[in-house]
């Protein structure tokens, strides 16, 4: 069997299992947790490169919290020592806690950590230490919990959605999101083979529920639709190559890529997209299957071409 890129959490057959998040804390308004919503007190830790920090960055931007929660972006090439804070000359460009490696948060919370360290981190700077490294949480947190600090009246999980958005999250996490990494990551052709399908055959369906409206829950933008969009817009420049996602490209779905345009068009979500770290932080940390390391240049796409999801109201 060929070697897996995270052998921790790679059955015996092949297939890539994800890793549980190890922190679950919760920002609460009125601070009932212990973590009380306060301006200046939270820092989130993410990588452009990485979808599920990219949800966090998404949801920071559109509830306008930028003033309220710091941000700080590690290095998109990742080794063996995990995350790092590059400048460029090798020196640390955390400004909260100077640390040159993200796993140094994770030990000074908990100094028997031996997972592995993933992006998104939420750190409070007062206990000094990781309050959640959950991207549904922290999407969550941000979504409600600060909303007296700024005037982002957004709500993303609107209370007579709840059951359903749930429900088609867990459908697109499972088939979608995680669908490509295990497809990518799988070290035997069934595993593959069941991924890639199960994958396919969602977009199918997530294509065709777009066919009559503009978004996935009609006219309103949901967290699950930047749930979908981190993963569509990753997709032709390197699930399809990188990870065998090649059944079809997602510009080859005309209601999924005039959907993705039609988000990546709206204000402030373009300069959430970093496709030099994206591409760079995939092609060039994967060894185990990319060993070259090389980087494609392509592909040209034009995501800011009329995208034609206007009319669709319902």
């Amino acid at each position: 069997m060929a070697k897996a890129q995270f052998p921790h959490e790679q059955s015996d057959g092949g297939e890539y299992r994800r890793q549980q998040d190890a922190f679950g804390g919760w920002v609460t308004e009125d601070g009932h947790s212990g973590y009380p919503a306060v301006k200046g007190r939270y820092h989130l830790y993410v990588s452009w490169a990485c979808p599920w920090a990219h949800r966090t960055i998404i949801v920071r931007k559109l509830k306008k919290l930028k003033d309220v929660i710091g941000m700080t972006v590690v290095d998109p090439l990742r080794d063996d020592r995990g995350w790092a804070f590059r400048d460029g000359s090798g020196h640390s460009t955390d400004p909260i806690n100077g640390f040159n490696f993200l796993s140094e948060a994770y030990r000074a919370t908990d100094p028997n950590y031996r997972g592995r360290v993933t992006v998104p981190v939420l750190w409070d700077t007062q206990t000094k230490g990781i309050v959640s490294n959950s991207d549904d949480d922290i999407m969550r947190m941000f979504n409600c919990e600060f909303d007296r600090l700024t005037d982002g009246s957004l709500d993303l999980y609107p209370e007579d959605l709840r059951n359903e958005i749930d429900e088609v999250n867990t459908f697109i996490y499972e088939n979608v999101n995680n669908g490509v990494y295990r497809a990518g990551f799988a070290t035997a052709q069934h595993a593959y083979d069941r991924a890639a399908r199960h994958l396919f055959e969602a977009l199918d369906v997530l294509d065709a529920r777009l066919a009559t409206q503009r978004y996935l829950f009609g006219s309103r933008i949901v967290e699950t639709d930047w749930r979908l969009f981190v993963t569509l817009i990753r997709f032709d420049a390197v699930y399809h190559g990188h990870f065998k996602c090649n059944i079809r490209r997602i510009v080859d779905y005309a209601n999924l890529f005039g959907y993705l345009k039609d988000l990546y068009q709206l204000e402030g979500i373009a300069e959430t997209v970093n496709f030099d770290h994206i591409k760079r932080h995939y092609y060039m940390t994967h060894d185990e299957i990319n060993p070259t390391r090389i980087v494609p240049i392509g592909p040209a796409q034009d995501l800011n071409s009329p995208h034609g999801r206007e009319q669709l109201r319902a």
